[in-house]
């Protein structure tokens, strides 16, 4: 088999071109040149600048607003079901939804034919007992005749005539019929408390309104048959008063102890988006909704109680007078559990920011920095530590220095909204700007300073929280 590559004497002996060897390889050699100087570009271009930079925020004066989110359903202060205490065709509907209705006013007629017998019937009753009480006292009137006769007979006679039983059995009649006599009128007093029985059923067969409101519900119609056998049959649902209404929020056993009497709230409703509408803690229920359940047994409480979320009832007032808010509207509440004005706030990022160390520091970022392991945080500390944040906790704020490092002060914090707490005192003053984060590069350090290194910009907390700074 031949040579694949002729030694450079079988080209000499063959009068072909001699390569030199080192230009065999000079290809391999520029083709790994490039690839370095790509690999290089790339890492440049990612990497930006050794020097880490800072996100800061100046600490400011503001306002603190705590709340607590609750969500519920707008309902009237005082809703009524009317109902029916009587079976029977309807034979009239007065009113229809959204009809106002003063107190006393009908709403619904119930056929009343047999009411009106049951009412003749009666009438007749009490004229029969009031003829049985004359005819009584006709006959009262004659025993005392006939006892008086008597008497003077034997005032006459000194006593001998008429004879001793004869005068005790006409005393007797006269007791007779004066017992039968009240008996007699006892009897008119009944038929008359039955008459007047049947006329108030009657009455009731009118539906009228028990209060001034507005009809919210009609659950009947001409012709249909009410039965209110076991149980009263609503008709109509009716809302005393839209102007003032109450919502009705669940809280969670979380918050429920911020909760008190007498807070003011805000709340937002889907129907109109993006306006808020005051509202006023009424009442805060001591029971939890797992009050109600039943604990028969153990074992029913334990299966009915697992995986739960126990919330408390509150009741909201709310004003209404353009009536623009219906009842069962879904609102989200805002209660204000706390309010302070012109105290000193720092960002809660600020709390939890701990810087890295010197030689994290000159690593790159981007993907150059990504692809080397950075070292760990100060005194062996996490990566990022955990802030206490609670009033009273001693915690370590990192501020910018004159030299633009970071210097650590000890701040007593206070209360908190989520994103913005309150500094009670320490070495911090309003003014200094508070690290919140750390980058690296130079596109990081421009957009710095564009944004003003944080330390300008003005932002509330959660829930109408104060101004942070």
């Amino acid at each position: 088999m031949a040579d694949a590559n002729p030694s450079p004497k079988l080209d000499e002996f063959l009068g072909g071109k001699v390569t030199p060897p080192w230009q065999r390889y000079a290809k391999w050699v520029a083709l790994a040149l490039v690839v370095i100087a790509v690999i290089f570009g790339v890492s440049r271009f990612f990497g930006g600048s050794a020097e880490a930079g800072y996100a800061t925020q100046k600490a400011e004066r503001g306002a603190l607003t705590v709340t607590v989110s609750a969500t519920g359903k707008l309902a009237p202060t005082n809703q009524v079901q009317v109902g029916s205490e009587l079976s029977g065709l309807i034979t009239k509907v007065l009113v229809d939804v959204n009809d106002r209705v003063t107190a006393g006013q009908p709403l619904a007629l119930i056929d009343q034919s047999r009411l009106n017998d049951t009412i003749q019937q009666g009438e007749a009753a009490v004229a029969a007992a009031q003829a049985t009480v004359a005819q009584n006292q006709a006959t009262l009137t004659e025993a005392r005749s006939q006892l008086s006769r008597f008497e003077e007979v034997s005032r006459l006679s000194g006593g001998r005539v008429p004879a001793k039983t004869e005068m005790d059995n006409a005393r007797a009649a006269v007791a007779r019929a004066q017992a039968t006599v009240r008996a007699s009128q006892a009897q008119v007093v009944s038929q008359q408390a039955a008459l007047r029985s049947n006329v108030t059923q009657r009455d009731k067969a009118v539906i009228r309104s028990p209060v001034n409101g507005v009809v919210l519900a009609r659950q009947v119609e001409p012709g249909q048959t009410v039965a209110a056998s076991f149980n009263t049959p609503t008709l109509f649902v009716i809302a005393e008063d839209l102007g003032a209404m109450e919502l009705q929020v669940a809280i969670d056993e979380a918050d429920v102890g911020q909760v008190k009497d007498g807070q003011k709230a805000n709340f937002t409703v889907d129907a109109f988006p993006g306006e808020t509408f005051p509202a006023t803690i009424q009442r805060v229920d001591v029971g939890s909704n797992l009050s109600a359940q039943s604990t028969s047994s153990s074992s029913t409480s334990t299966s009915s109680t697992t995986g739960q979320v126990v919330s408390y009832a509150a009741i909201l007032s709310v004003a209404n007078a353009q009536q623009k808010l219906r009842p069962g509207m879904t609102a989200t509440a805002e209660i204000v559990t706390l309010q302070k004005n012109n105290v000193l706030l720092v960002p809660n990022a600020a709390l939890r920011f701990t810087p890295s160390d010197g030689n994290a520091q000159q690593t790159g970022g981007g993907m150059a920095g990504a692809l080397v392991p950075r070292r760990g945080r100060r005194g062996g500390q996490a990566a990022e530590k955990s802030a206490t944040i609670g009033r009273g906790a001693r915690q370590t704020l990192y501020v910018k220095g004159e030299d633009g490092e970071p210097r650590a002060i000890q701040v007593t914090t206070g209360d908190t909204n989520g994103q913005m707490t309150e500094i009670l005192s320490g070495e911090l003053k309003e003014g200094m700007e508070v690290i919140t984060g750390q980058y690296a590069g130079e596109s990081s350090r421009s957009g710095q300073r564009k944004s003003g290194g944080g330390g300008g910009q003005r932002r509330q907390g959660g829930g109408g929280g104060g101004n942070g700074g």
